[in-house]
């Protein structure tokens, strides 16, 4: 059951990811207005809407990838946890250094910091076969 409900985060986190990462390719001047608080943080750059529409790409095809390969999730998941745990730390740190105000972690939470923390959990979870052997 536990396995399952991990199967299922993962592939809906990472769908989430893709889907995100495959708007911000075809269409990063409609992704930049229609997220809260990105016009917050600067001028809209499609270079850079791509740049990182790339990245969530992979990220979701890392998180599902992992979902459809039990023995490999490890090996898959390692990069996307690392990329939103960075990204989760550096809107942190905006705060801390004034660029952003604190109210921006709450607006942030649910596209930043929330899938930072389930992945953690997701790679966890994954290493525990790896102790094991």
């Amino acid at each position: 059951m536990k396995d399952k409900l991990i199967t299922i985060t993962a592939l809906l986190l990472g769908f989430v990811m893709l889907v995100n990462g495959t708007w911000q390719l075809a269409v990063p001047e409609g992704w930049y207005w229609a997220i809260p608080g990105v016009p917050d943080r600067g001028p809209f750059n499609q270079h850079f809407v791509r740049d990182l529409g790339i990245i969530y790409a992979m990220t979701g095809v890392g998180l599902i990838m992992g979902a459809l390969r039990p023995h490999d999730r490890f090996g898959y998941w390692w990069a996307p946890c690392f990329w939103l745990v960075g990204h989760a730390l550096f809107h942190v740190w905006e705060v801390v250094v004034g660029i952003c105000g604190p109210a921006s972690l709450v607006e942030d939470f649910a596209g930043v910091t929330l899938p930072a923390v389930i992945t953690v959990a997701l790679l966890v979870y994954a290493r525990r076969p790896l102790l094991a052997a």
